[in-house]
């Protein structure tokens, strides 16, 4: 079968995809010409095997191939994007995976605007007129919320559409421009000082301990305590470097180091001449990644999204054989020339110098505290060494306010901007976690899956993940954790509540102490207070609707009635007059309709 494949390859661009003999996917691979590069890993005499040409770790992958699967496509440009984006999707065995196609977010400024506001984008706007400050992959929120909070700019989108001055004019946090009360020349002059907030961090910060130290003589000690948050969060965003380019250059920095299993790769960018902002992402390699597989997946990553600023020229700490292949990626995407360079001497050297050592301590840093993932790939008997876990759990009351939550774990710590929570409409755990686990892998093209799941539950939960991901032809490990139980019940008396972890084919009592049980329910317990704080604030909330429909004279029974029938109080808010007037009498609906519309 594999042998008959080989010698009808077509002499087209397009992505292959080798098998083992259990038909588990192995890798995935891009070529100009299929038959040439295919043909290029094989010897077909005396008998069919791996070529003796091969490196002894493609040696090793080959020699398992038994299948191959082939998709042709119009150029070479079409294959790298539909490389990346299976190897994303489907996992392969023998490929990097590398998690950093996520857009930064960028600060930006609409000069068409009368009077124009900083916000927050990761997006693309297409408008002329729209200036962007960044990437920045941290601090961005928290230097806009500090500028809001020392500048009388318009504090929200709404408050110049207003016909009089609002509360932030009250506490002279907006000079009310909707009255007329400030000119375009003076607010003019606020923004610049705002802007050169943007350009110059240290201003901002010095600003900022000016009113850290104002709130706390004046007693005001929990807005002082965030500002002292936000202060250390720009800190942290800040890139110590003593280079000065002296000039408006635009350069996105990638550099790769290398050590063992692990890999990190260090991300800069300069705008302006300035460092603004840097990034890094671990990743677990296989037996075969090269360096120049991982810029390859860096680059192709990063740069699959519409970014609203591209550098001048991109900048490698090491020279890679397709830089011209990426090149012409990179103009086909964007309809603009973007060199990619390995500079030898100069500030452009020394730039990348300090990607490379911040990269070399970070790998030290890493091997450190990655132990307990070595423990957990020998546990579950792992291929590779797990560092992102997705953590899933749900939380209701009596069926009310039902809804679950996802915390992520990678790098060593908790990703908060990668945690969400959903309203679920399921009434039982099992419906809920699969409607959870269901929506999740609807965004598997967009959010990569993780290296490991996690659940709050037992195996029929287990055997429901697994069920789910291999539906949309996705391999990952799965674990739950549930409580011991005992006549059918959980065992949660005190000091009697232990743990068991149940995978697709065992049931692991692991004792007290193990520092692999430690760390999962570690991730379990902060899936649990994920879910019960998003619990506790939709109850609020619905509580609150509760208690207003019953002002406008609902009772509880009729508002049992309308979420039987509707579902949820969003879906109640959506619904026509008519729609209403099924569940309810015509007064009723009129009623409930009328509540709902004074809240729009």
């Amino acid at each position: 079968m594999l042998k008959e494949k080989l010698q009808n390859l077509p002499n087209e661009a397009g992505v292959y995809q080798y098998f083992d003999k259990n038909n588990r996917l192995l890798y995935i691979g891009k070529a100009k010409v299929l038959k040439n590069r295919i043909k290029s890993y094989f010897q077909f005499t005396p008998t069919l095997q791996p070529s003796s040409k091969l490196s002894p770790r493609i040696y090793k992958m080959i020699s398992e191939v038994t299948n191959l699967e082939y998709i042709v496509v119009p150029n070479e440009n079409d294959a790298l994007i539909l490389e990346n984006s299976l190897i994303k999707q489907l996992k392969p065995k023998y490929n990097i995976l590398l998690r950093d196609d996520k857009t930064y977010p960028y600060i930006y400024i609409n000069t068409n605007e009368e009077f124009p506001r900083l916000e927050i984008t990761r997006k693309v706007i297409k408008q002329s007129g729209i200036k962007y400050f960044g990437p920045y992959s941290s601090g961005a929120k928290d230097m806009l919320d500090s500028i809001y909070e020392i500048l009388p700019l318009v504090q929200k989108r709404n408050c110049i559409k207003g016909a009089k001055a609002c509360l932030f004019y009250q506490m002279k946090k907006c000079l009310a421009p909707c009255e007329a009360k400030v000119s375009k020349t003076e607010y003019k002059k606020i923004l610049d000082q705002a802007l050169e907030y943007i350009y110059n961090k240290n201003k901002l910060l010095e600003k900022l301990n000016q009113k850290m130290e104002q709130y706390s003589q004046e007693f005001r000690f929990e807005e002082a305590m965030t500002i002292r948050d936000r202060i250390k969060t720009i800190q942290k965003s800040q890139i110590k470097s003593t280079l000065d380019f002296a000039n408006n250059d635009n350069l996105d920095i990638f550099c790769v180091s290398q050590q063992d299993t692990k890999a990190v790769i260090v991300k800069m960018f300069i705008r302006e001449g300035k460092l603004i902002s840097s990034n890094h992402n671990f990743i677990n390699i296989t037996e075969i990644t090269t360096k120049e597989d991982i810029y390859k997946t860096a680059l192709v990553n990063y740069y699959s999204s519409d970014l609203p600023t591209l550098p001048n020229q991109i900048l490698l700490y090491d020279k890679i054989d397709i830089e011209d292949e990426l090149e012409k990626f990179l103009f086909n995407h964007y309809n603009k020339t973007i060199k990619i360079i390995t500079p030898k001497i100069g500030k452009k050297r020394d730039i990348v110098n300090i990607a490379f050592q911040n990269a070399i301590e970070l790998l030290k840093i890493n091997n450190s505290t990655n132990v307990i993932y070595q423990e957990i790939k020998q546990l579950f008997q792992l291929d590779s060494i797990p560092s992102r876990f997705e953590v899933f759990d749900n939380s209701h009351i009596m069926g009310q306010a039902t809804v679950g939550a996802i915390v992520v774990w990678d790098d060593n710590k908790f990703i908060k901007d990668d945690y969400r929570v959903y309203n679920l409409e399921a009434k039982d755990e099992y419906a809920q976690m699969k409607e959870m686990l269901s929506r999740r892998v609807l965004k598997f093209d967009i959010n990569n899956p993780p290296d490991m799941w996690v659940l709050d539950g037992g195996a029929t939960l287990v055997k429901l993940a697994y069920d789910i991901i291999c539906s949309v032809g996705v391999d990952i490990p799965i674990v739950g954790i549930a409580k011991e139980k005992r006549d059918a019940k959980a065992n949660r008396s005190k000091g009697g509540a232990k743990d068991i972890i149940y995978t697709k084919d065992d049931i692991l009592k692991l004792p007290i102490s193990d520092k692999r049980l430690q760390f999962i329910q570690r991730l379990r317990d902060e899936a649990h207070r994920s879910a019960i704080n998003f619990h506790k604030k939709q109850k609020r909330k619905e509580d609150k609707q509760i208690s207003l429909l019953e002002i406008k004279g609902i009772g509880k029974a009729k508002i049992t009635k309308m979420l039987n029938y509707f579902g949820s109080f969003e879906e109640i808010q959506k619904a026509s007059l008519d729609e209403l007037e099924i569940v309810l009498n015509k007064k009723d609906a009129i009623n409930v309709y009328e509540f709902y519309l004074s809240l729009d």
